[in-house]
């Protein structure tokens, strides 16, 4: 079988930011926070002992604001409350994404060549907890009936392929915080390997609640230090970063074989050129101090690409705030970029949403994506003073942060090939590589 190239056509958001790929974007690129204290929600006695006070939440309120409006959004699925908020978020994000790639099947032929692959971290948390709860409490009659088809975490990807009859691939990814990009990596292999011709992907998760902060908490993963000053507390890179910020949401991308998206005159906004998947074998929370498996992960999306480093003009980096994981993956980047790529681009958009766990590298990569497609960088919010932290060998930390503000490029500095960087626990590490097509 000859090459086949995977391009994007179509994108859709569900972000602490708000509801809607330009929403999102918008507010991202203008520097806004969607960081709130818990003390904000709808439950804030639950949370009021935990240590980490801060969350990355949808915003609630009406479809004109490009807020979360849950009785507009439900009117449309009939069994839409039957579904777990990271179903939810998954099928609203599709809704926008086949919207703006303009595909709707029409023949059964259509229906067999279009596949799902979306991922979720953890599924339907608050299921888990909520049963566990009831049965410890009132025994088997208090179980819900649908709570395993409510907590699975494909079931995200099951219930888009059974609204939308997408007879394709099937698939699910749950490798913690990379899920979102090994998802996406994995729906363009299906389409490069003639599975079919077009994929729903993505990542989507909604943890946001006491037990998860309470777990996360545990682990000592979480930031502390700004419960009082929400939008501070997610630093990527900043010398006071001291751990993340949980947010909520999901991101789907349409991807398509290219001949297939020119056949039908498709909007193309980048093609998904490289894809690097590794592992640490190192431990099961924190990676190695190098970044060796984040620094071979990209080697092997631009050697998959066929570039070079010098080709590279942004990263989105998995960066979280916290001490070891930001500082690893700046070493995994000089590593890599410092000798030819000095000037290379360096933000973390969870600055701004906090970390979306499973949809973060979804999200982030339709970040990716329009960064590349609009040629701006978007801004790595609270990054005062890169490598400032005491662990940290400040002058290691030498790269554009992209520091608070975004930054419109020229027409001279055009973006021609980006990658985003998600890792997650258990040492396992996803970068995708989007070019400009031509």
């Amino acid at each position: 079988m000859t090459s086949r190239r995977v391009v994007v056509t179509g994108l859709g958001l569900v972000t602490p930011l708000g509801v809607g790929v330009r929403q999102s974007w918008s507010k991202l690129i203008a520097g806004s926070s969607g960081l709130v204290s818990t003390d904000d929600l709808p439950n804030p006695a639950e949370y009021k002992d935990l240590p980490s006070r801060v969350v990355g939440k949808i915003p609630i309120g009406s479809k004109s604001e490009g807020k979360w409006d849950a009785e507009a959004f439900t009117s449309r699925w009939s069994n839409i409350r039957r579904l777990s908020p990271f179903i939810q978020y998954a099928l609203k994000c599709t809704e926008e994404a086949l919207q703006d790639a303009q595909w709707q099947c029409s023949t059964e032929e259509d229906f067999e060549n279009t596949g799902v692959c979306i991922g979720s971290g953890i599924g339907g948390l608050q299921d888990m907890y909520d049963n566990a709860v009831g049965f410890h409490s009132k025994g088997h009659r208090k179980m819900q009936p649908l709570f395993i088809p409510r907590m699975l975490a494909n079931m995200a990807a099951g219930n888009v392929s059974i609204q939308y009859g997408f007879k394709g691939p099937n698939h699910s990814v749950s490798t913690a915080c990379a899920t979102g990009n090994h998802a996406i990596g994995d729906a363009a292999r299906f389409i490069k390997d003639g599975y079919c011709d077009v994929m729903v992907a993505g990542g989507t998760d909604a943890s946001i609640t006491p037990f998860a902060l309470s777990a996360f908490g545990r682990a000592k993963s979480l930031s502390t230090a700004f419960n009082d000053d929400p939008t501070k507390a997610s630093r990527p890179f900043d010398g006071a970063r001291g751990g993340f910020v949980i947010g909520e949401g999901a991101g789907i991308l349409v991807l398509e074989e290219l001949q297939h998206a020119l056949d039908r005159n498709a909007k193309i906004y980048c093609e998904v050129a490289g894809y690097g998947l590794t592992g640490d074998a190192h431990h099961i929370t924190s990676p190695p101090e190098d970044g060796n498996g984040a620094l071979r992960a990209m080697k092997f999306a631009i050697k998959q690409a066929g570039l070079v480093p010098s080709d590279i003009g942004y990263i989105n980096a998995h960066a979280t705030s916290t001490l070891l994981g930001d500082r690893a993956e700046n070493s995994a980047i000089r590593a890599l970029f410092q000798k030819s790529n000095p000037q290379l681009a360096v933000s973390s958009t969870k600055g701004a949403i906090g970390h979306l766990l499973g949809a973060a590298g979804a999200v982030e990569s339709i970040f990716t994506v329009l960064a590349l497609s609009e040629n701006i960088l978007p801004p790595t919010l609270n990054c005062e003073s890169p490598g400032g932290a005491e662990s940290d060998s400040q002058s290691e930390f030498t790269f554009n942060y992209v520091q608070n503000r975004s930054l419109i490029l020229d027409k001279e500095s055009k973006l021609k090939a980006a990658i985003n960087n998600s890792f997650g626990f258990g040492g396992t590490n996803a970068s995708l590589l989007f070019k400009i097509y031509e």
